[in-house]
């Protein structure tokens, strides 16, 4: 990952109290990123930081459009990204297992924001990235229906990866209560254990 100055707030000269930043995140941010999922976007982030005595919030908004990988046919999906994030940085020499609560070393003098915003815009993907139902990719999609294996006793159809709908926890458990299907005994043991 290459470090651009424009995401280094150096708060060691920073008054206590709030400030606030504006970051434009456009494609290069995403190509400076290795193995980033997302390939370029269009983002803005807001960023209300409070210094404290011993420590910093950071209150970031993230607001635009990213484009990744469909994760139906591959091919390129714009998707929005849209949230509210705070974190706190302290000092300190032990790392901490709070995902909100960022460990800067006592010597630390500013805060490299780059892993941070591509992290918080990376949270706010959600969690299927598909095309809307007719967009993907036709031959793609024709040659997963081709070699994906199905039980003979389900009736999927030929246009079964475009019908894809989203399934939500309701359709988890009512596949969970059905009494028609056995229940694997391991699964049977975890359930006791509290």
């Amino acid at each position: 990952m290459k470090v651009k100055r424009e995401y280094i707030i150096p708060f060691i000269g920073l008054k206590v109290g709030f400030h606030e930043y504006q970051f434009e995140i456009r494609d290069t941010f995403f190509e400076n990123i290795d193995y980033s999922i997302i390939h370029k976007g269009n983002v803005n982030v807001k960023l209300m930081l409070e210094k404290k005595e011993t420590m910093l919030i950071g209150e970031f908004e993230i607001d635009g459009k990213v484009f990744t990988n469909c994760d139906r046919c591959n091919d390129p999906v714009e998707v929005p990204v849209k949230g509210h994030y705070r974190l706190i940085y302290t000092f300190g020499t032990e790392p901490s297992n709070d995902e909100t609560l960022i460990v800067l070393h006592p010597d630390a003098y500013e805060i490299d924001l780059t892993e941070n915003i591509y992290e918080l815009i990376t949270v706010s993907l959600p969690t299927r990235l598909i095309h809307p139902k007719g967009e993907c990719n036709q031959e793609m999609l024709e040659l997963l229906n081709k070699y994906t294996l199905q039980n003979d006793d389900e009736d999927r159809d030929d246009e079964d990866w475009d019908d894809d709908e989203d399934w939500d926890d309701e359709d988890l458990e009512d596949e969970e209560d059905d009494d028609d299907d056995p229940i694997d005994p391991r699964w049977s043991a975890l359930k006791n254990l509290n």
